[in-house]
């Protein structure tokens, strides 16, 4: 979102409602919805459930800031890696400085939210030689190991202050379903994928030119 023009907590819900309103509604061709293999077999879990334990999906937004930027998003369970991360691709330069083939994803900015807070910059540098060949190298700028937070204490000591930034307004709700609303009624039934892998081949497809996903690695913190 655009940064907002006040401090107060309506100025920063004006911008969140301002991007959710320019969010095109999904279309569910760009919606790749899986379940893992053994879900069914769960106590509770209707033995022909079609739930989804996994959707990926791939969104534009007509605003001036990012128009002609695809955003993709993956989630589900049972796969290899418990983390929420953010990573943004930049554009490659007009003009290459190494005659080499270099993966989409040698320049980019990396952001890992949860559990821990990682920020790291990805780079295209010269391999030492003489050679003018390059090598992808990621700099850490700044990392924060995990720290336990009581679920829902922000939320509790907001309410209790005034404080409606974390929120919903009414606008901002009707934004989001608007944008979901399309595929609700999908009855296709999810396709089956494997505990421990990324998801469903057709999530690959789905990314195309844009692939490969950029699958999270474990944390270099831990021991």
């Amino acid at each position: 979102m655009d940064p907002p023009t006040g401090e107060e907590c309506d100025a920063v819900r004006e911008q969140k409602a301002a991007l959710l309103k320019a969010v095109r509604p999904l279309d569910a061709a760009h919606v790749v919805r899986g379940q893992y293999a053994g879900y069914r077999s769960v106590p509770g879990v209707k033995s022909d459930s079609t739930v989804e334990t996994f959707i990926a999906a791939k969104l534009f937004i007509d605003s001036w800031r990012w128009a002609g930027v695809p955003i993709y998003i993956r989630a589900g369970k049972a796969l290899p890696l418990t983390v929420a991360e953010i990573m943004v691709d930049f554009k490659r330069p007009p003009r290459d400085t190494f005659a080499e083939i270099v993966s989409p994803a040698s320049g980019h900015m990396r952001m890992r939210i949860s559990p821990d807070v990682n920020i790291a910059l990805g780079l295209r540098v010269k391999h030492p030689g003489e050679r003018m060949e390059g090598q992808d190298v990621e700099l850490i700028l700044t990392e924060q190991e995990e720290a336990f937070i009581p679920p829902y204490q922000r939320l509790l000591g907001d309410a209790m202050h005034g404080i409606g930034d974390l929120f919903g307004r009414q606008d901002i709700v009707d934004a989001q379903w608007r944008i979901v609303d399309p595929i609700l009624d999908e009855i296709a039934p999810p396709i089956i994928y494997e505990q421990g892998c990324w998801g469903p081949e057709e999530a690959n497809e789905l990314i195309g030119p844009d692939s490969p996903w950029p699958n999270p690695k474990p944390n270099v913190m831990a021991p």
